[in-house]
């Protein structure tokens, strides 16, 4: 089986689907399947062309044994909806002309979302390649951007929901990364094959990369600190005022620090509001490598994985989780809905907070500070369920079947 998979994020770039969908394309080409990627010039999430890809329309290359296609992408550092529409866009257009005369054959195409648009050129190059369409949804759009504010142009709502119909209509199977994107769909289109595709980790993959350095010395923190941890992009999703917020109200006790790691449209604004509120247990770094992820997550005490109070995150299962439980480290989880009922109810993994509440983020943390005895047993708990329920080797296993 030839597999093309088409998405606009993949490593070098760092984040959450960059991980997922590099470790799922490894884990296939391990069964025996011939994996390709066709993806853009790696920008993201500092939106400018990484070194060595600039000044090209196209490239080719071999990434630890895949075969990777890139193509042009227009990328600005300006926010606005406009210049967005033409990153999409850009990609959009580029990766069709590259994966009609730079792509031979394939048998099945796997077409990342969001960006909603790509599935266009995903279904014209299915049906120039003669090819099945596995449409994978991990955020539905574009209900999510209209949530989020970030689309509020009626036409353009409009437009989007006609294209996102016909991508689902167009597709031969689809998947989802939760079950309330894959319970979404069904609903909508009950004749379509679809396939919860969720995130996970491969346990063994994370434990190889600790490389045993010690992260909080490293930095100028003692063993006496405890270490409340964030992770990941920093955008408006995420909603991490309530850390800042929380962080300025503990900040009477000494050893207590909020680690901030990544990059993101927020965070300018969010380092300002630490000045203003004089948070000065709060301690922002810069993103750092896959690689690096695992000593540091392995230095910290408990990882804060919140999201913003919307309807739209009830389905939600952030990547970071796996990554936090499956270094044996608790949880306090600012979201509602599927990853609460998953990973604290059940799980046992940890601690919930209402999410953008900086006032119960404090009322938690101070649980946990007077309970420090269970921090090893959520650790473990989480641990255990991670590994028996989000393992990635049989998440692979299971979707390789799905598409079989």
């Amino acid at each position: 089986m030839r597999i093309l998979l088409l998405t606009q994020y993949f490593p070098p770039e760092t984040g959450a689907p960059q991980n997922r969908l590099y470790d799922l394309a490894q884990k296939l080409r391990q069964r025996g399947v011939e994996v390709s990627i066709l993806t853009a010039f790696p920008n993201y999430p500092q939106y400018e062309i990484f070194s060595g890809y600039r000044g090209r329309f196209f490239m080719q290359e071999t990434l630890e044994g895949l075969n990777v296609y890139r193509s042009w992408i227009y990328v600005s550092q300006r926010k606005s909806l406009f210049f967005r529409l033409l990153n999409y866009f850009s990609f959009t257009i580029s990766s069709f002309l590259a994966g009609i005369f730079s792509v031979g054959k394939v048998d099945v195409i796997i077409c990342e979302s969001p960006p909603l648009f790509l599935g266009f050129t995903a279904v014209l190059l299915k049906r120039i390649k003669k090819a099945r369409l596995v449409f994978n949804v991990s955020d539905l759009w574009p209900e999510s951007a209209v949530k989020l504010g970030l689309i509020q142009n009626k036409g353009l709502i409009w437009i989007s929901e006609r294209l996102e119909e016909w991508i689902y209509r167009h597709s031969d199977k689809i998947s989802g990364q939760t079950q309330g994107i894959v319970d979404n769909i069904q609903k909508r289109f009950p004749s379509k094959p679809v396939f919860w595709l969720r995130n996970g980790t491969d346990m063994d993959e994370l434990s190889a990369r600790l490389k045993g350095t010690n992260w909080r010395v490293e930095q100028g923190f003692s063993d006496d600190d405890v270490l409340f941890y964030f992770g990941g992009l920093i955008g408006y999703a995420q909603g991490l005022d309530c850390i800042i917020q929380a962080a300025a109200q503990l900040r009477g006790i000494p050893n207590l620090k909020f680690i901030i790691i990544g990059d993101g449209p927020d965070k300018g604004r969010l380092m300002i509001l630490k000045e203003q509120l004089q948070a000065h247990n709060v301690f922002f770094f810069k993103g750092v490598p896959k690689g690096q992820i695992a000593d540091i997550i392995n230095s910290i005490d408990i990882g804060i994985i919140p999201l913003k109070k919307i309807d739209l995150f009830l389905g939600a299962i952030p990547s970071k989780i796996f990554e936090i439980l499956s270094l044996k480290k608790p949880i306090l989880l600012g979201i509602k809905g599927e990853a609460k009922k998953l990973f604290i109810d059940e799980a046992k993994a940890g601690i919930a907070f209402e999410p953008e509440n900086a006032d119960d983020l404090v009322r938690q943390i101070s649980v946990m500070l007077k309970h420090k005895h269970q921090l090893t047993v959520w650790g473990q708990n989480g641990f255990a369920y991670v590994n028996k329920y989000f393992n990635r080797q049989t998440i692979a296993e299971e979707f390789h079947n799905f598409i079989k």
